[in-house]
This record gives structure tokens, C-alpha cells and sequence, in this order.
């Protein structure tokens, strides 16, 4: 049985990640600031605080086989920090590193770095999907700093025998989803007109239950030592269709009607929104092929299937 240490274990995907990682009898201890009621029992909760650069994880780490680091100073809509990338590098980078130098010397096998597809970027053009193997040249600073906590990690596999699987997510969705996510689902279900019916964009998106299973799959797989993976559903998806999609889940129908694009674009750059602009009606695609071709795994559930768990959550949600 193998003895995993989770950072992030109460957050949208530590949740999840835990739940199934019980299920399939793994030995769970769970990195938190403070004790948490959310989490099963069986989990053994260590209390370490903050995630920054001298945090000691010695008991914590303990006969731990493998970390999954999924713990992050997250990208945020409406930064106020003055110097973002500084706080980004010293959760990110700083803290990261310093959790993996330290698993490196209690003996730790392999080290899971839940990373970001803002690695990458953010927008493809048309017929030209992300890669694991495309030149990195990102400028935002959450994804910057992921970049280099990726590398840090990768420099670190070289002289040692911990590997490393750097695993770089899209947008993931699945039952009590928050965010933008949760707003679209709001807006649907109100039957609120969005005047989206001629956007044609191309977005990957993950869903929560892929994810898991995707991460658990690289706990023990040979192969997927010191790789980077991008992972996606495989379902490609514009606003419109995602937004009908949703729809379809919740038992509604999505009001859509059009207003052109170009028109659409120019209103958010007036307003200073560009970075929202780009979201709605920019592509971001992923070539996820690897995954398959290097460790033989394929997405576990469809789009269809994982949007309506996620409508059952909404809507038993709105209930209560």
C-alpha cells in the first residue's frame, strides 16, 4: 500500500483526490494549515501551517512513498498584491522546492506536481494545441511561477533518485465546481439571454473525475518518471456549445442569441477586460496524445457524463 502525502487535500481537487484515494486503499496523510472537518477520518491530518519556504515538513514526511503537491498561491481575478510574482515565486517556486528538497531526504519515491496549462499559455491559434514540448515563453505571473517550480523540480530529479511527474491542467470542472464555472452554471439556470451564439472558439476543458484518476494513475507508473503531461478531456468545446452542454445538465435550455464577436472583443477592451475577452472567446487547446501514447491512460468519464454530476451537485445544492 502506498503511503501518499497530500498538500491541498481541502481544496476543489484535494477533496476529490482523497475520497479516491481511499477508495483505492491508499494510505492518506493530508498536509494542512489547520485541522479540517471536511476530511474523512481515515485521512491522518498533519498540520504544518502556511505553504513558504521555511516551513519544516519533517513529520509529515515520515515513511511517505510519494507527494502529490497540488497546494498553490492560485491565480486570481483582481490581484492587490504590489508585487504579485514575488508572492507567486515564494508559494510557488520557493516553497515548492523546498518541500521536495526535504522529501528528498526523507526518502520520498516520487514527487507529483499538480502544475498549470498557463505554462503554456494562454490562447492557441486555430490547428495549434498545446505540447508538453513547446517553448516556453509565459509572461503571467501564476504561470511564470509554476514554470519555474517545474524546473526547480526537474533540476532536482537529475542528481537524485526522486522522480518527478509534472501534470498541467485546463480549466476543470466536476460537482461543487466554484468561480466562473459556478457563475456560467448560475446564469443558465436563471435562464439569463448570452448573447454567445457566434462564438466559435475551441477550449479544453478537464473534468474533476479524469483528473483524479489521471493523477492516481502516475503514482507507480514507470513511465512516467520525470515527464510532463498535459491532460484534457479530449472534447474541444466553444462557449456556446460548452454553455448548451451545461444547459442540457441541468434540465434547461440556454438562451443564447448573437451579437458579433469582433464587437463583443472591442466593448471588454474598452473596459480594461482583455484577460476575460481572451477566456470567452479565445481557443486554448491541449494535445493530451501523450498520455496515451507514453502510459496508456484515456479520459475514465465523457463531458456529458461529468456536466451532469456536476448539474446533480448544483441543483441539490440551490435546494438546500
Amino acid at each position: 500500500m502506498n503511503k501518499v502525502l497530500l498538500t491541498g487535500a481541502t481544496g476543489f481537487v484535494g477533496r476529490e483526490l482523497t475520497t479516491e484515494l481511499l477508495h483505492r486503499k491508499f494510505n492518506v496523510v493530508a498536509a494542512v494549515r489547520k485541522i479540517s472537518t471536511e476530511l474523512p477520518s481515515e485521512v491522518r491530518q498533519e498540520m504544518v501551517g502556511d505553504l513558504l519556504p521555511d516551513l519544516n515538513w519533517a513529520i509529515a514526511l515520515q515513511n511517505i512513498e510519494v507527494v502529490i503537491h497540488a497546494a498553490a498561491r492560485v491565480h486570481v481575478m483582481n490581484e492587490t498584491d504590489l508585487d504579485p510574482l514575488s508572492e507567486f515565486r515564494r508559494v510557488n517556486v520557493e516553497g515548492t522546492l523546498n518541500l521536495a528538497s526535504q522529501a528528498i531526504e526523507a526518502g520520498v519515491k516520487r514527487f507529483i506536481f499538480i502544475s498549470s496549462i498557463k505554462v503554456n499559455g494562454e490562447m492557441t491559434a486555430e490547428g495549434y494545441p498545446f505540447t508538453p514540448d513547446d517553448i516556453i515563453d509565459v509572461i503571467d505571473p501564476y504561470g511564470l511561477s509554476k514554470y519555474e517550480a517545474e524546473e526547480g523540480l526537474l533540476e532536482l530529479a537529475k542528481d537524485t533518485a526522486m522522480e518527478v511527474v509534472i501534470i498541467r491542467p485546463p480549466l476543470i470542472y466536476g460537482p461543487n465546481v466554484k468561480a466562473n464555472f459556478q457563475n456560467m452554471m448560475a446564469w443558465v439556470h436563471k435562464g439569463i439571454p448570452l448573447p454567445f451564439s457566434l462564438v466559435r472558439n475551441k477550449r479544453s476543458l478537464l473534468a474533476i473525475d479524469n483528473l483524479v484518476d489521471f493523477i492516481i494513475y502516475c503514482v507507480d507508473h514507470p513511465k512516467a518518471a520525470n515527464e510532463i503531461f498535459l491532460v484534457s478531456d479530449g472534447e474541444d468545446v466553444s462557449i456556446a456549445e460548452l454553455l448548451q452542454k451545461v444547459a442540457r445538465a441541468l434540465g434547461k435550455k440556454a438562451i443564447l442569441f448573437p451579437v458579433p464577436v469582433s464587437f463583443m472583443k472591442l466593448i471588454f477592451k474598452l473596459a480594461g477586460k482583455n484577460d476575460v475577452s481572451n477566456r470567452l472567446f479565445g481557443s486554448l487547446q491541449i494535445d493530451s496524445s501523450k498520455t496515451n501514447r507514453v502510459l496508456g491512460w484515456s479520459p475514465v468519464t465523457t463531458m456529458a457524463d461529468q456536466l451532469t454530476k456536476t448539474g446533480e451537485a448544483f441543483l441539490n445544492e440551490k435546494d438546500i
